[in-house]
């Protein structure tokens, strides 16, 4: 690859998210951050109505008519890309003919969404070589568009702002109701954030991820009737065991995990500004305990991953992060015995499930870079 050949590379990140899950679509506020893995887009204009895609890790090539963006979406690759496109010219921006080099050293299947680096890089790309300035939440919700109306997965907003409005060495304390945020410093003082993918293959397209948004409006529609709410997150804790027993079953359930992690969030927000890792830790175990007992979205592999890391007296804390069904976890591990962790872990794990796992050692970065070649 020569970066020479193009005239701008625009980064997007991956995100990993502290605490929070399965809220964002239910008006909850979540704790993710931008990681030092990225998508990143070399692109300059050709003088075309097409964008030429090629990818640093596949052989194929796409060619996308500006024309017809509306008709690309069985393509195996690409589709992301040209739904972003899309929703991006929809929205009444320009789109110039280019070449689009994409490389992603996000990993697939992994929970720290790629489909989102992929969409928001895309758009602001697109947006660059237009000679257009853009406004990174407005191309994060054109990027949420395109993952919905196109790729069929029915997100909250969380994945594409983390990964376009990112900051380095701070979380976001996004309110996905209002869309405000407030920047929250991660200082971990002895220990470091640990992430492990537990490599089994998921895909949030066929997952019970669109159910749980399903049974989450389920819940919604019922208490209504007996609270003034607007979305689930509306909701205290006491408040809602006031109107609990109106519910019944996996519905009930399933509202239950979504206003105790809403509170979980708020209690780590504030242990974080405290500087108190070890409840912060905690409030991650009791996360992962509600995402696989109340939400069931973690499955075996995710278990024996945060068990085996809960096992180990170096770390103070573990959950999945993502959408479940596969992914990831994270861990608060002391930093002298982060090998250590990692190494029983990935043991424990394999031996519990057959698949090897594999560690991140990432950093906290910006949302979205342009730079100019």
């Amino acid at each position: 690859m020569n970066e020479r050949e193009y005239v701008y590379k625009v980064t997007a990140a991956g995100r990993v998210n502290i605490i929070g899950e399965h809220v964002d679509y239910c008006g909850g506020k979540v704790l993710p951050a931008a990681l030092a893995v990225k998508n990143t887009v070399y692109i300059r204009p050709n003088g075309t109505n097409k964008i030429n895609l090629k990818w640093t890790t596949l052989p194929d090539e796409v060619t996308l008519d500006i024309d017809k963006l509306d008709s690309y979406k069985g393509l195996k690759y690409g589709n992301y890309q040209a739904g972003s496109a899309l929703m991006w010219q929809r929205a009444g921006h320009k789109l110039v003919g280019c070449d689009m080099l994409q490389d992603c050293t996000v990993p697939f299947g992994s929970g720290l969404s790629s489909s989102a680096a992929i969409e928001v890089s895309t758009i602001a790309a697109l947006a660059t070589v237009a000679g257009e300035e853009f406004d990174p939440v407005d191309v994060a919700l054109k990027a949420q568009q395109a993952e919905r109306e196109y790729a069929g997965v029915n997100c909250g907003i969380m994945d594409q702002y983390a990964s376009a409005c990112g900051k380095e060495n701070h979380a976001i304390l996004l309110d996905c109701k209002t869309l405000q945020r407030e920047y929250v410093p991660v200082e971990l003082g002895e220990y470091a954030l640990v992430i492990i993918n537990s490599n089994k293959p998921h895909n949030l397209v066929e997952s019970k991820y669109n159910e749980r948004r399903a049974e989450t409006e389920e819940a919604l529609r019922v208490l209504k009737e007996y609270a003034d709410i607007e979305c689930l997150a509306d909701l205290t804790a006491e408040e809602f065991e006031k109107y609990a027993h109106v519910l019944s079953g996996k519905v009930r359930d399933r509202a239950t995990h979504v206003v105790r992690e809403c509170e979980r969030v708020r209690l780590a927000v504030a242990a974080m500004k405290a500087g108190n890792i070890e409840a912060l830790g905690k409030l991650l175990n009791e996360s992962h305990d509600s995402l696989s007992k109340l939400y069931e979205v973690t499955g075996k592999e995710l278990d024996a991953l945060a068990k085996a890391a809960q096992e180990h007296p170096a770390c103070i804390g573990s959950r999945m992060t993502g959408a479940g069904f596969g992914g990831c976890t994270i861990s608060l591990v002391k930093k002298d015995c982060v090998k250590d962790f990692e190494a029983y872990v990935c043991e424990q794990y394999e031996g519990a499930t057959g698949y090897k796992p594999t560690c991140y050692e990432t950093e906290i970065s910006d949302g979205i870079t342009v730079e100019k070649l």
